[in-house]
């Protein structure tokens, strides 16, 4: 880890916190806070590197404050860098790609990486070339790789040795792939050592000069309703669109200290691990955390001065079961999640055992924050919050209509006369679902929600999730939310299953919580299903119960609902 020490000293929370005050009212953000308004036009130009990170290197020169970077694992190794640092680093990993790599403008690069260092410099040398950057989780597999490979064109991949062989394995169909890029201590034959390259890269470099709508990012979407689609964003969907999300759910300033545990092949670590919080001069707190732990992410929470964290309804599932309660949060003054739909009762535990509410989120891939709930705002536990600017959101019907309050319809986004500028660009090399994804004036997003008297909306389920069960419209979150409420419940999935007199009825996979593995799987059915009776209206709850070990999932930790359900109709 010699390669990147810096002499950062930390100090005791509260005098830190107090020696960066002075910058709480920097004018960084606030020019793009006026664009988010529709005050002001989103700018010609814009390069997230030169335009956001090296300014806040210029205004913390000589000033003592927090680091914009902050690394630690488990053996007690850090990496903390100032915005300073960040710039230094990043233009040589720029020289990297240019130079040894071979890259130029516009390529592709796929970042396979796991919660590494590297990763961030990447990303921002990225940027600062112009270069169109692919990430993708360290658990892809081979025919993953290669799907990906193929999709997008690559012409270089980044990945640690853990990936080095699946890479090895997929590079016969990937006809684009020129090189290989590996972030590891020691060399590997065919491959540029990065870390190497990175030692003697020159550090001068001229940023260069991007347009806002110019492709800055290709995601691929999470796959939970078929094969992951190639999701483009520009320079400035993510960069100066997460500017009202860093602010008004993330609740981040320049005394912020923000973890974000999404895995790096997810969407939400670009959102919470780089651009929103340095856009408001932020510290990102990394933890290399290889695995989803509970103990050891209360044990962060409770040792380093973090005040803001963000992790996935399933990660807050897991951690109200460790006894949140015996842990003391010196800092933590505000939690955030989104990804998926939050049940209300884990809202409740974590509350009861912190002290503190959880400010959900709704985006997708697509978008950015779509709806939030943003601090000092009335919370209704179970809703997504209202709609977050510069979006109009509504509830429309089948034929494009704004649904009234109480009514059921798709969450779609207004784009005419104007499309919003942070929407993505397209799907790519896909034209025909990116005008499937319109009806009227409105982006549809895909989703099924109801919005009420207030216009907080409340998530109903994936439009091809919604279960019609002799007539009765059934979202699945709602039975989600209704059998997690039980003890015995751990996790669980609902989907449609064929009925022979219904069409098809509502079915529940569940993961038991250990105490109750050893019950009578009859009896528990039965005592579920009531439960789901008494909680939420009758005819929605579960005919049919399988308990089960795990379920599927894609890479980022959603449910793939789609699998179960082709297994259900014989389609698996």
């Amino acid at each position: 880890m010699a390669l990147f020490k810096c002499f950062w000293t930390w100090q005791p929370p509260r005098l830190l916190f107090r020696q960066v005050k002075r910058h709480l009212a920097s004018p960084i953000p606030a020019h793009y806070e006026a664009i988010i308004r529709g005050e002001q036009e989103v700018p010609e130009y814009f390069n997230f590197a030169s335009d956001v990170v090296d300014k806040w290197g210029q205004v913390e020169k000589g000033e003592h404050r927090l680091p914009a970077f902050w690394w630690v694992n488990n053996q007690k190794e850090e990496v903390k860098w100032s915005f300073e640092e960040l710039g230094v680093l990043s233009r040589k990993a720029a020289n990297v790609l240019t130079g040894p790599c071979g890259l130029q403008r516009g390529d592709r690069i796929m970042m396979v990486l796991p919660r590494v260092p590297e990763w961030w410099l990447l990303l921002l040398a990225c940027i600062r070339t112009g270069i169109v950057f692919i990430p993708g989780t360290s658990q892809l597999t081979t025919k993953d790789i290669s799907y990906r490979l193929q999709g997008s064109k690559a012409k270089c991949i980044v990945v640690s040795d853990l990936l080095a062989p699946a890479v090895e394995s997929a590079m016969a169909e990937s006809k684009s792939l020129q090189t290989k890029l590996l972030v590891s201590e020691s060399s590997r034959e065919g491959w540029l050592n990065f870390k190497e390259l990175l030692q003697v890269a020159p550090v001068d470099h001229d940023c260069v000069k991007t347009k806002s709508q110019e492709p800055m990012a290709i995601y691929f979407t999470s796959g939970t309703s078929g094969s992951p689609k190639m999701v483009e964003q520009s320079q400035c969907s993510y960069g100066i669109g997460l500017t009202a999300a860093g602010r008004r759910c993330m609740n981040l300033n320049t005394s912020s200290v923000f973890w974000n545990t999404s895995d790096t092949g997810w969407i939400k670590t670009a959102w919470s691990c780089a651009f929103a919080p340095w856009m408001h001069g932020s510290c990102v707190f990394v933890h290399h955390l290889p695995q989803f732990d509970p103990a050891v992410v209360l044990n962060t929470l409770a040792s380093y001065p973090i005040n803001v964290f963000c992790t996935a309804p399933t990660g807050y599932r897991m951690l109200v079961q460790h006894d949140v309660a015996s842990y003391k949060f010196k800092c933590l003054e505000h939690c955030v999640t989104g990804g998926e739909p939050l049940n209300p009762e884990v809202f409740e535990q974590w509350k009861k055992q912190s002290g503190l509410e959880i400010h959900e989120g709704y985006g997708q891939t697509e978008t950015v924050a779509i709806c939030t709930n943003v601090k000092g705002m009335k919370i209704k536990p179970g809703s997504m919050g209202k709609p977050s600017p510069p979006y109009d959101v509504q509830i429309i019907d089948d034929q494009g209509n704004i649904q009234p309050p109480g009514e059921e319809g798709d969450i779609a986004i207004r784009i005419k006369p104007k499309r919003p500028f942070c929407l993505f660009s397209k799907y790519v090399d896909n034209p025909e679902k990116t005008a499937a994804s319109e009806r009227g004036d409105f982006y549809l997003t895909g989703d099924r929600a109801t919005r009420d008297e207030e216009g907080y909306f409340w998530f109903v389920g994936r439009s091809d999730d919604i279960i019609n069960s002799a007539g009765y419209r059934i979202g699945p979150f709602e039975v989600e939310s209704a059998l997690i409420e039980h003890p015995a419940v751990m996790e669980s999935a609902v989907v449609s299953s064929p009925d022979p007199v219904r069409g098809e009825v509502v079915k529940a996979f569940v993961i038991l919580s250990p105490a109750f593995e050893s019950h009578d799987p009859e009896e528990l059915t039965r005592e579920l299903q009531d439960h789901v009776k008494t909680v939420t209206a009758p005819y929605k709850y579960p005919r049919k119960v399988e308990f089960v070990q795990e379920l599927p999932k894609t890479a980022a930790g959603k449910i793939r609902r789609n699998v179960l359900r082709s297994r259900e109709w014989g389609k698996a």
